[in-house]
């Protein structure tokens, strides 16, 4: 037996692997993950390295391949529990153990580290540094005069308020320096993306509810029981609190906290809240950092600098030592599923890693994935509710304007004259209003605007995804037809995309109301490092009577002063190719409508629609999860789809058309006549046909049990490397649903 063993998982030496022989005496012992030492390069110097995978065979002479010494004494745990959830993710979201390991394991590249210089006074004597004083004021050398004269005071002074607050040039420093009167010291000083804030005093009593939910979870802590715990609680009942209790009561156990957010948009209220309470112990990981910004947060963590992590995807990764919970607040999100490889989902590599490091797993939502809600009946969770908001405050009304009536009428603008009516209102008595735009969908699918009706697939109940060649085609079965210019259903010409921004709902707010302040937050407006900030930081300054935006306004954000939430074109969600349509426009609509009325006074919801009867806009307005659950776990049952049955993406890339459908074919074949058991769906274009020159297709398959799922797919990647496929430009990566092996 062989292992892959890396030597230094802290550099970009980390994509190096190399191969040592197992000696008798560690074969039953040695594990993927554990610390070994091992003899590195010409000389043979005994170096640490972690093993990675295990082989029967090798790729060189095994006459040359060196043998593992010893297993170390010296190991770091976290290290080592990293890379058995690397290992982990490689076999359960299809990827290769470097993908994996890059992804868990930071990194370190060349970066410039921060240092923090202090000017100290380097006379010793007084009275010497007073006659040096007195010299450089006869000569009339003012600005060193002026800093001896600071130092004669303090001692010592940072580098930084000499050069701006006192502006002292580097070249005046250099040369008091050479003269012997002072000495600049370094030291190397990890970055904090969050030193700025300034802490306040938090006074937050939980209620009866709360108290028992931390309860509940605690004495199971106490006990040593870790689990999976489920919260759903409406929006504004204070589920943060819930979190920052728990957290609190384990950090006096010496215990570390990971708190995992849907987006950066979140970041900057959800560190408020967390920085109030927990002080500088806290801090923050996202994308908009630099590189450097990062690394120091990975080191400061593994420092004991820090108790608590906060931000998306990534923050999973913090090398906590001593990690006791990972909470995952609005654990339905999509944004928790990684796009590049390996396609892991938070949620189930939370409940992975929280094995692996005896710490326990809280998921929080309003809208609750219906993963999670499906486990949670099967008692595999256990689920608690918070029925009520904070201080008893009301959930908001929430009316349904029919687009089609507002058509018949005459009125084709985006807004329909209730909501205008609304904004009026709330902008003539100084009230904020949310206008959230529903983009999810946007392109592709085909709707009639008389009667709502949308384009479906007749074999897979999903939208037709309507392309430029004039085609709709269906992205799960391959069936296609051409695109209608009537409406099938009511003979309507109104059908069609559609084709509308935030831009444009800017312009058309703008212009009708000339007098309201508006922000617009999306992606065009969100691209600098602090932007996200700064647009929330106005809106909940009172510096806007308007925030348009698209999905990012809508998750978690708290506003006192919004009473209106405005939710344009409700149903285009409704209409994109997937299977979760219903779900996520349920969610998207209770989350939007949570926004509203979270202050003193009440809120009011105008959500608009082509498709007012539809069970996941009536749910919605009714704020009626479990209603829309019942709805939805049928249709789920009926049409053999997650989290009823398993569902494994293959998708087959080429920048040769001809080579990607051939592919495609040749591994449809190979799962019908070599995995009889599973039900092959395709061969079909991707959702995405063609991106950047590369062309994708699809290939799905289903079944009841996970794990067959992943033995077929382990079974064709060992095939594949027997025998390569004979399309050379071909790649194959794989994507199960959420929540598959657990």
């Amino acid at each position: 037996m062989y292992a892959d063993v890396i030597i230094d998982i802290s550099h970009e030496k980390l994509d190096r692997v190399f191969q040592y022989r197992i000696p008798e005496s560690l074969s039953t012992e040695l594990e993927i993950g554990m610390q070994v030492v091992v003899p590195f390069g010409m000389g043979n110097k005994l170096q640490t390295g972690y093993v990675i995978d295990f082989s029967e065979t090798t790729d060189y002479d095994p006459a040359k391949i060196k043998e593992i010494k010893r297993i170390s004494t010296q190991a770091v745990p976290i290290e080592s529990q990293l890379i058995q959830l690397s290992a982990w993710m490689r076999k359960n979201f299809g990827a290769t153990m470097n993908q994996a390991l890059k992804t868990v394991i930071p990194v370190k590249k060349k970066e410039q580290l921060q240092q923090k210089r202090t000017v100290v006074l380097a006379i010793n004597d007084a009275i010497e540094a007073k006659n040096v004083l007195v010299e450089l004021q006869r000569k009339h050398q003012t600005a060193r005069a002026r800093v001896l004269e600071a130092l004669i005071e303090e001692g010592s002074i940072a580098y930084e308020i000499l050069t701006k607050k006192l502006h002292v040039t580097a070249a005046v420093l250099r040369a008091m320096s050479e003269q012997g009167i002072l000495r600049i010291e370094s030291e190397d000083q990890l970055r904090n993306p969050v030193a700025h804030l300034q802490k306040k005093e938090y006074d937050i009593v939980l209620n009866e509810n709360q108290q028992q939910i931390v309860d509940a979870i605690d004495s199971d802590f106490q006990k040593g029981k870790r689990d999976v715990y489920l919260i759903q609680g409406v929006t504004g009942s204070g589920k943060t609190e819930v979190y920052m209790e728990l957290i609190a009561r384990a950090l006096e156990q010496g215990k570390q906290a990971i708190v995992l957010i849907p987006e950066i948009a979140l970041t900057f209220q959800t560190v408020m809240r967390f920085h109030n309470r927990f002080g500088d112990r806290v801090s923050i990981l996202h994308s908009r950092l630099s590189q450097g910004e990062r690394y120091d947060q990975f080191l400061r963590a593994q420092n004991g600098e820090l108790d608590v992590m906060i931000g998306p995807r990534s923050a999973l990764f913090t090398p906590f030592p001593n990690l006791g919970y990972i909470i995952i607040d609005e654990e339905h999100e999509g944004s928790y599923k990684s796009e590049t490889l390996p396609r892991y989902h938070a949620r189930e590599t939370a409940i992975e890693r929280a094995r692996l490091a005896g710490a326990s797993v809280v998921l929080g939502s309003a809208t609750p994935s219906v993963e999670s809600t499906y486990f949670a009946e099967q008692g595999r969770m256990k689920r608690f509710y918070l029925t009520q908001r904070a201080n008893a405050r009301p959930l908001p009304v929430c009316e349904v304007i029919d687009l089609r009536a507002e058509l018949r009428t005459g009125n084709k603008s985006m807004l329909s004259r209730r909501l205008q009516e609304a904004i009026a209102d709330r902008l003539e008595k100084k009230q904020q209003i949310m206008l959230f735009l529903n983009r999810r969908g946007m392109a592709g699918f085909v709707s009639c605007r008389s009667c709502g009706e949308v384009i479906k697939c007749p074999h897979c109940d999903v939208s037709l995804s309507l392309h430029g060649n004039g085609m709709l085609k269906c992205h799960y079965c391959g069936y296609e037809t051409r695109a209608v210019s009537t409406c099938p259903s009511c003979g309507s010409p109104y059908i069609g995309g559609f084709k509308a921004g935030t831009q444009k709902i800017e312009e058309i707010v703008a212009k009708q109301f000339p007098m309201a302040k508006i922000l617009r937050m999306d992606y065009d407006t969100t691209r600098s490092k602090d932007s996200y900030e700064q647009i929330l930081s106005a809106f909940a300054n009172e510096e806007a009577d308007i925030l348009i935006g698209t999905q990012m306004i809508v998750k978690g954000h708290d506003f006192p002063g919004v009473t209106l939430v405005g939710i344009l074109a409700a149903d285009l969600s409704l209409g994109v190719s997937d299977y979760r349509a219903a779900e996520r426009t349920f969610q998207l609509l209770t989350q939007a409508a949570g926004r509203a009325g979270r202050g003193r006074l009440p809120g009011e919801v105008i959500i608009q629609t082509y498709q007012p009867d539809h069970f996941a806009i009536q749910t919605a307005k009714n704020q009626d999860y479990e209603a829309f659950y019942a709805q939805e776990i049928a249709y789920r049952k009926l049409m053999c789809y997650p989290p009823v049955w398993n569902l494994l993406l293959l998708a087959i890339t080429s920048p040769k058309e001809e080579e990607a459908i051939s592919a495609s074919i040749a591994v449809a074949g190979w799962f019908q006549e070599q995995r009889p058991g599973l039900r092959v769906i395709g061969p079909s274009d991707a959702i995405l046909a063609k991106k950047n020159d590369i062309y994708r297709r699809a290939v799905y398959l289903k079944t009841e049990k996970y794990q067959d799922l992943v033995e077929a797919k382990e079974a064709f990647e060992r095939y594949i490397h027997e025998h390569p496929l004979q399309e050379k430009q071909v790649s194959i990566y794989y994507d199960f649903n959420p929540m598959n092996g657990f």
